[in-house]
C-alpha cells in the first residue's frame, strides 16, 4: 500500500478520472462527506462545473455530526449539494440485519438518486468506489452494478492511499479524515436496527469525540457495549479513570456491560462474526 505522502506519479491515474467525468454528462455524485466521496465530488465540479450535483442521503443511520461536515465541506469548496431522504429502516430487509443490509441500504439510496436523475434532467450516477474496496465484503457494491451506478475512482485505478494524497496536494481538508461507515453498521448482525439502537451509537460515539478520541466504533451487541479504539490511541483508554468514563457514559445510554476491545479499531470487524458462506463472492462486485 502506498504510503500517504510517498511521491508517486499519479497524474495518469488523475487524467483518466477527468476523462471519465468528462464523459458522463449531466453527474449526480453520492456523496457522504468520507474522503473517497468527497475526492469524487471535488474532481466532478471541478471538471463539470454547474453540471454535477453532489447528494447526500439524511436518514437516522447517518450520523448528524457527519452530516453537518460534509455540508460544510461542499461550503468550503462551492460543491452544489442537496440531501435527500432516504427510509431505509422502513424496509423489513433492512431493519432485520444481515449480512445483505448494506445491499439494501445502497438499493435505497440508488433508487432515490435515480428518481431524483429523471425529475431534474441529470444523465448518470456516480459513486465512490476505489479498487482498495474490492477486497473486501461489500454488497453494496452489487447494488451498485444493479442500478448501473458509474465508478470513476475505480475506472481510474485510484486506491485509498492514493486518493488521499490526492485529497492532500489539492488541499482538502478531508485527506486525513478517519474511515467512517453509517450507523447501522454497529449494530450486531441479527439484532434488529431501529431509530433508538442508531441513536444510542451516535451518542455514544459523541461522547468519545468529545473525550478526545479520533479513531473510533461503538459497537452494539445488546447489553454490551463494545469500544473499538484505533490502536495508537488505546494506551490512553486503557486507564482507570477513562475506565470509569467510559462506564458511566454507557451505562447512562443503558447498556449492563461495557467492554474495552483490547485489538482496537478495524474497520469491518462486524463481519469476521458472519458465517463463512455468507461471505459469498457474488457480493463483492464493485
Amino acid at each position: 500500500m502506498l504510503a500517504v505522502g510517498a511521491p508517486v506519479l499519479l497524474d495518469p491515474k488523475l487524467a483518466r478520472l477527468h476523462q471519465a467525468l468528462g464523459t458522463s454528462g449531466r453527474l449526480l455524485v453520492a456523496y457522504s462527506g468520507g474522503v473517497d466521496s468527497a475526492f469524487l465530488a471535488w474532481v466532478a465540479h471541478q471538471v463539470l462545473c454547474d453540471q454535477m450535483l453532489a447528494v447526500i442521503a439524511d436518514s437516522p443511520s447517518l450520523a448528524r455530526t457527519h452530516l453537518e461536515d460534509a455540508l460544510a465541506f461542499a461550503r468550503e469548496n462551492g460543491i452544489p449539494v442537496e440531501a435527500i431522504e432516504t427510509r431505509e429502516l422502513e424496509n423489513p430487509d433492512y431493519a432485520r440485519n444481515d449480512a445483505m443490509r448494506c445491499f439494501h441500504c445502497k438499493d435505497e439510496l440508488f433508487t432515490v438518486m435515480e428518481q431524483y436523475r429523471a425529475a431534474h434532467g441529470f444523465d448518470a450516477i456516480a459513486y465512490g468506489v476505489n479498487t482498495d474496496d474490492q477486497g473486501d465484503f461489500r454488497p453494496g457494491q452489487q447494488a451498485a452494478l444493479q442500478h448501473h451506478v458509474l465508478a470513476p475512482l475505480l475506472e481510474a485505478g485510484l486506491g485509498e492511499a492514493e486518493i488521499r494524497e490526492l485529497s492532500r496536494q489539492a488541499g482538502l481538508r478531508v485527506w486525513d479524515k478517519p474511515a467512517s461507515a453509517c450507523l447501522s453498521s454497529r449494530i450486531e448482525y441479527g439484532r434488529p436496527v431501529t431509530p433508538e439502537a442508531l441513536q444510542v451509537v451516535e451518542q455514544g460515539e459523541d461522547a468519545l469525540r468529545a473525550l478526545g478520541f479520533r479513531q473510533f466504533r461503538v459497537r452494539h451487541h445488546g447489553d454490551i457495549v463494545r469500544i473499538e479504539i484505533a490502536r495508537e490511541e488505546l494506551p490512553r483508554a486503557m486507564t482507570a479513570e477513562m475506565a470509569r468514563e467510559f462506564t458511566a457514559i454507557f451505562r447512562r445510554l443503558g447498556f449492563k456491560f461495557v467492554t474495552l476491545d483490547l485489538e482496537g479499531f478495524r474497520s469491518g470487524s462486524m463481519n469476521s462474526l458472519l458465517p463463512a458462506e455468507e461471505l459469498k463472492p457474488g457480493v463483492r462486485s464493485s
